[in-house]
């Protein structure tokens, strides 16, 4: 289906987009942050992935293999979502000290 190749598109885009400012960010918490932020963006990629295969080809075998992509892709936006909301208290913090 295009919409989903296009938000698979978009995330792996936005996955590779924060990991390329993690690497460029000097401080902890900020990597911290841009992590959680790209592990969000890979979470929905791999979800994504397995719902678009999921309507492509409708065997038993990739519905399972798409329903497995879907909850691994779920927990990865999960962790992602906490560990965000975690580390922003500590980026605001530090940008306010600078």
């Amino acid at each position: 289906m295009p919409v989903f190749l296009v938000i698979i598109i978009f995330s792996l885009v936005t996955y590779v987009y924060f990991k390329i400012k993690y690497f460029q960010s000097k401080s902890v918490a900020e990597k911290k942050w841009l992590s959680a932020k790209s592990s969000i963006a890979l979470g929905l990629f791999v979800s994504f992935f397995g719902l678009n295969r999921m309507f492509i080809s409708q065997t038993p075998l990739t519905i399972t293999i798409g329903i497995i992509f879907i909850i691994i892709g779920g927990l990865s936006i999960y962790t992602g979502v906490k560990a965000y909301r975690f580390y922003l208290p500590h980026v605001l913090k530090e940008r306010e000290q600078l």
